[in-house]
This record gives C-alpha cells, sequence and structure tokens, in this order.
C-alpha cells in the first residue's frame, strides 16, 4: 500500500518518557499503527515464532537420541540437512515480514530519504555481522554442529565475536530493522521487536548448552594430556 499514516502519541512525548517502561511504550505505539488481524501480519508473526523453535526442538532431540544422524548415516549430513531446511524457512520469514509491511501502510515520519539511507546503512551493519559469522563459524558451526557432536578446537572468539556475543541473531535483527525504515514501515518495526524478542528467548536456551559442550571438551582435552 502507499498510504501513510500518523502515529498515536507515546507515553505523553519524549521528555515525559519513564525508559523502564520503554519497551512497553514503544510496543503500545507501534500497535497503534497496526492491523493485527491482517493475514499477512499473522503469518509473519508465526514463521518468526516458529523458526528458532523448531532447530531448537530438532537440534534437542538430534542431541539426545542421535537419530536424525543414524538416517543420514552421517552427523554432517544430518546437519547440512537441518541447515538447509533452516534455510528455506528463513527466506519464507523474510517474505512473511515483507508482505506484512506492504499490505499495511508506511509511517508518513519515515518516509524521506534520510530514513531510507539509515535503513540501507542498518542493512551494511546487519550484513556484515550475518556474513562475518557464517565465514567464521562455517556451515556447520552456524546451524548448530555441536548438537551433532561437530565441534570446533575451541569457541571462535574472533570478529565478529569479539564485538558481541550471538552475532548472527542481532545481525539478522539489524536486516529487518533496516529493511522496516526502508518501507517506512510501522509494521516492519513491530516484527522487528518480536523478532528481537525471539532471538533473546532462543539464546536463553542455546548459550548455556554451548557453554557446557566446549567446557566438557575442555576438561576432557586436560584429562588426556
Amino acid at each position: 500500500m502507499s498510504s501513510s499514516v500518523a502515529g498515536p502519541d507515546c507515553c505523553g512525548g519524549l521528555g515525559n518518557v519513564d525508559f523502564r517502561q520503554a519497551d512497553l511504550c514503544v510496543m503500545t505505539w507501534l500497535l497503534g499503527y497496526v492491523d493485527p488481524s491482517d493475514p499477512c501480519f499473522v503469518a509473519a508473526i508465526l514463521t518468526i515464532a516458529f523458526n528458532p523453535l523448531f532447530w531448537n526442538v530438532v537440534a534437542r532431540w538430534e542431541q539426545k537420541t542421535r537419530k536424525l544422524s543414524k538416517a543420514f548415516r552421517s552427523p554432517y549430513l544430518a546437519c547440512y540437512s537441518l541447515g538447509a531446511a533452516i534455510l528455506l524457512l528463513n527466506i519464507l520469514r523474510s517474505h512473511c515480514f515483507t508482505q506484512a509491511m506492504l499490505s499495511q501502510p508506511k509511517m508518513e515520519s519515515l518516509d524521506n530519504p534520510t530514513a531510507y539511507r539509515v535503513g540501507l546503512a542498518l542493512l551494511g551493519v546487519g550484513s556484515t555481522f550475518v556474513l562475518s559469522s557464517f565465514f567464521a563459524l562455517g556451515f556447520t558451526g552456524t546451524f548448530l554442529g555441536d548438537y551433532f557432536g561437530i565441534l570446533k578446537e575451541a569457541r571462535v572468539t574472533t570478529f565478529p565475536f569479539n564485538i558481541l556475543d550471538n552475532p548472527m541473531y542481532w545481525g539478522s535483527t539489524a536486516n529487518y530493522l533496516g529493511w522496516a525504515v526502508m518501507h517506512a514501515s510501522p509494521t516492519g518495526l513491530l516484527l522487528t521487536v518480536v523478532v528481537a524478542l525471539i532471538y533473546m528467548v532462543a539464546i536463553l536456551y542455546e548459550e548455556p548448552f554451548t557453554a557446557q559442550i566446549y567446557q566438557q571438551k575442555a576438561s576432557s582435552s586436560h584429562k588426556r594430556s
């Protein structure tokens, strides 16, 4: 849609914002722009929520049972297959995200060349983090190879992991944010918040496991030496 809308005032203006309630304020403000009953919006929410749930459930199941490795007769083939499925699901998620933005009005205050350039810069930063993470980890490292018993010698600490934890997730979030700003889309901004929240939940499940397996690997190596 090409129409633009002006949004509701949020929290009484910037000067009166209680920053302890900033996240709730942003969500409430963005919801003022969005039609949550729109099928494209619903599809985007479902794909955003489903993807990390899918790969965490499947990876934990594999780690406990080795059923995928047995079915493919190789942990590498099993990991490659899961990675391919994750990539396809992420393409679907991005498609649904874009369709949800296009199906709802733009935000008037973001529909200008300066905001477009800011969005483009965010997309560049996000892509840098995503691609550098992939090159640092490799395919199996990126797509949950540790759950298949495919471990590196040690946890990766080079760029971009020396800049921030979980750069793949935050780079992906920056990509969605940049894409939303480029489209001047309040729907995209709201969906980006949902992406970030879902990734935060995923990190809570993934980080302890990753730390544990590399700690066990280090302990085993120390005992052998």
